[in-house]
């Protein structure tokens, strides 16, 4: 049985009920149902995809990236939702790396697709509203001439279906491949953790190529039989204007969201009294901003969880937001979780050590990286790489990142691969990328740089190193220049001394 047997039920059960609001568009479940089923169709007699062929997409949240992902369920094909943020050569690379066998394109980005189309060849392109579009097959026309059919073999839940492109910490990103076990294993966790029923209505902003937009409320929203609005993009007046006249009763949200919402004029008179809880996605969240919804007496429950685990791994019961505030809370009901030390040994309650997960939301494998994957695992459970503690009640605390990825607006930066940027300057002796506080996006990047002997860059000269080369998002946002970096002996950078210098600095003001 596939995942878009969640649709089939409930089209059965409730035929008419509204699964899915859209712009001006509701579609109701019987109507997703055929949708899907038609596009499975099309998938696969009109572009040849077949079980384990890759389907990318680029383009912001839509219905159709929706059903899309439950087609490839259907088929057994594997969705590649592309963070369409992204620079055009950070793309080339990532379809290069998985060879999809079709290309599905908003029109917004199909110069930006033209311009790395020797490189992704012989994907197919496909674009929505591309029917005057030179050398592009056009979506609309495809799945109106399709035909729905039994899917023969049928899809099963050991197949792939999601491969979610991660920031990797060498400077390229790993292709984390998700199974629709998984995705049925995860929809039960946040069924669970936030009583999600047939009743509920989410409202999804977070994108949608990330899984927490994707899987924390949304797909678990369609397995439970509730509606699921969704916003193309993140506007915060529109977001606060939509959850007044929509009504949603949960929402998810990353600290950059919050800040924004809530430094909207009109947000102490917006209209919030639909919410019964707010998802708050992030591995730390500043405790402020979980104020702002407990101030208006809206519960706000953090999600812990990363692409591996689908990612809700870890989640704080509503009844606990006031009480146990800046916990992440306890795992999920199918992910067990343990703290532990550098010997692998657990820890002791107020303790720090690494956070391991295990349970059938965890991903199969990195795309074509087996020796990255067996370093993620030990006796079966995953090694997240994050440092934690629990407290004397069992609550989940989440302290640092060991691996030193910087979360600015909910999007992962790693700083292997700003500093493989600087690399390529000869004006640059030593460098080094941290992550500083931020009230509006939780951290930002800075580069440390020491320059070379008789240099004189400046740091407009730092910063336009990395026009065009990476996404604009990941770009530090201050150069910090020193004398020399600390190194302890055997040197290694100190990069938490780094951290502190600029924790420093931040509550100065400067």
């Amino acid at each position: 049985m596939d995942i878009s047997h969640w649709i089939s039920h409930w089209a059965d059960w409730d035929g008419k009920r509204v699964a899915v609001r859209f712009a001006d568009e509701e579609i109701s479940y019987a109507a997703l149902d055929a949708r899907v089923q038609r596009l499975a169709a099309m998938l696969a007699d009109d572009l040849d995809v077949g079980p384990g062929d890759r389907v990318a997409h680029l383009g912001y949240n839509s219905a159709d990236l929706l059903a899309l992902l439950f087609a490839c369920g259907r088929i057994g094909a594997v969705l590649v939702p592309l963070n369409w943020r992204l620079a055009a050569p950070e793309h080339a690379w990532i379809l290069e790396n998985c060879s999809p066998r079709a290309l599905l394109v908003e029109p917004a980005f199909f110069d930006h697709v033209d311009t790395i189309r020797d490189a992704i060849a012989p994907t197919v392109l496909v674009g929505y509203d591309a029917a005057e579009a030179a050398g592009w097959q056009d979506y609309a026309g495809l799945c109106a001439a399709a035909a729905p059919r039994p899917t023969r073999p049928p899809a099963g839940p050991d197949d792939a279906v999601l491969l979610v492109y991660t920031s990797g910490t060498t400077g390229r990103p790993k292709g984390t491949v998700l199974t629709q076990r998984a995705l049925l294993y995860n929809a039960v966790n946040a069924t669970a953790a936030f009583d999600l029923t047939s009743a509920d209505h989410v409202l999804t902003v977070l994108p949608m190529f990330h899984v927490g937009g994707m899987n924390i409320h949304t797909t678990p929203a369609i397995h439970a039989g509730a509606t699921v609005t969704i916003l193309s993009r993140f506007d915060p007046a529109e977001t606060l204007a939509e959850i007044a006249s929509g009504r949603p009763s949960l929402f998810l949200a990353v600290p950059a969201v919050i800040a924004a919402l809530s430094g909207q004029p009109d947000w102490a008179s917006a209209d919030l009294s639909s919410l019964r809880a707010v998802g708050v996605g992030s591995s730390t969240v500043p405790e402020a901003l979980l104020r702002v919804w407990l101030d208006r007496g809206i519960p706000a429950t953090q999600v812990y969880g990363l692409t591996e685990s689908c990612p809700v791994a870890i989640c704080l019961p509503i009844a606990d937001a006031a009480r146990k505030l800046g916990s992440t809370g306890k795992p999920a009901l199918h992910c067990a979780a343990r703290i532990v030390d550098a010997d692998g040994a657990d820890v002791a309650a107020g303790a720090r050590g690494e956070i391991l997960l295990k349970g059938g939301n965890l991903f199969r494998e990195y795309w074509g990286n087996p020796e990255a994957t067996a370093a993620a695992f030990s006796d079966g459970w995953f090694h997240t790489g994050d440092i934690g503690h629990v407290d004397d009640d069992g609550y989940v605390f989440i302290d640092d990142r060991k691996k030193d990825v910087i979360i600015s607006g909910g999007e992962n930066i790693y700083p292997a691969e700003l500093e493989n940027v600087l690399a390529d300057c000869d004006e640059i002796a030593e460098f080094a990328v941290v992550g500083r506080p931020d009230r509006r996006w939780g951290e930002i990047p800075v580069a440390c740089v020491v320059r070379q002997a008789g240099s004189d860059l400046s740091g407009d000269d730092v910063l336009a190193l990395f026009q065009d080369r990476i996404a604009r998002y990941k770009h530090p946002r201050q150069v910090l220049f020193m004398a020399d970096l600390p190194r302890n002996a055997m040197g290694k950078v100190l990069k938490f001394e780094l951290r502190e210098r600029l924790e420093r600095t931040a509550e100065q003001g400067l």
